[in-house]
């Protein structure tokens, strides 16, 4: 079809198509918990075989995204014109969902991944595309001095080595004071699946996560890292609806055993003068 956009991502990238098929899925059921006409409208035209590489959807990540829209709208009415950083962001059409028309948005991603975006997502004035890996700290210059922020990182984290993600969190806690970063971990079990090669979605083999890290240990560990960390929210997320999200519910209320589920992470940093 000659209105349709051909991909070639493979690794970590790959995975935004992943994402964006179940997001996409997702909102286009009438019971759908994430309205997301952009991201419908991409999937739409991109010819790739989703539902042979990734099978059947599931919408939890259409769940975290709501959970990441759920966070960031009331923290940018109160802080007008100010800048959201996503960390990896692929596909991802957060912004498109979230627009207050005042935001200045930057999108941080690796050169193929932002090339693919381009076609399909255009800059804009207020958002602009830094091509780059977040690990690479340099485009912490590009919104320094602007005052708080927002970082948001899904599905980003976890594929970085402890020591790279501990580097990289640092570096934000120092240099956005009164600002927020939120992101998704997974467990340890699940982080020694992806690298012994046994984590799938359908027939897609997913990258290794080598950052895993059980639900008990991430406050303190993330308080060892950066005494700028004033405030740490922890929140589970599952899948949508059926018994999976059943099983993983009455899972996250259980102390014992809750660790087996990803957990999303919210933190505030402290302001430079406490």
């Amino acid at each position: 079809m000659s209105d349709t956009t051909v991909v070639d991502l493979s690794g970590v990238a790959e995975t935004s198509l992943w994402t964006l098929y179940n997001r996409a899925c997702e909102a286009t059921r009438r019971d759908s918990l994430l309205r997301d006409p952009e991201c419908v409208r991409i999937y739409n035209s991109i010819d790739y075989d989703f539902e042979g590489s990734f099978g059947r959807p599931d919408g939890s990540h259409a769940l975290r995204s709501a959970i990441f829209d759920a966070a960031l709208r009331p923290w940018l009415a109160a802080h007008p014109g100010a800048a959201v950083v996503e960390l990896g962001s692929g596909l991802e059409t957060q912004l498109q969902r979230v627009d207050d028309g005042h935001v200045r948005w930057y999108c941080v991603d690796i050169p193929e991944s932002i090339e693919v975006r381009e076609r399909l997502l255009p800059p804009t004035d207020r958002c602009v595309h830094i091509r780059t890996s977040a690990l690479d700290l340099a485009w912490i210059d590009s919104i320094r001095g602007r005052g708080p922020a927002f970082i948001s990182a899904q599905g980003l984290f976890m594929y970085f080595d402890e020591e790279s993600a501990r580097r990289l969190f640092t570096r934000i806690c120092e240099a956005f004071p009164g600002s927020q970063i939120m992101f998704d971990t997974v467990p340890q079990w699940f982080s020694r699946a992806t690298l012994q090669g046994k984590a799938k979605a359908g027939n897609y083999r997913l990258p290794a996560m080598p950052w895993g890290i059980n639900r008990r240990a991430i406050e303190a560990t993330l308080r060892s890292w950066s005494p700028r960390v004033e405030l740490v929210t922890l929140l589970p997320w599952a899948p949508v609806r059926g018994i999976r999200r059943r099983a993983l519910s009455a899972i996250s209320r259980a102390p014992l055993v809750r660790e087996l589920v990803p957990t999303i992470v919210r933190v505030r940093t402290r302001d430079r003068g406490r």
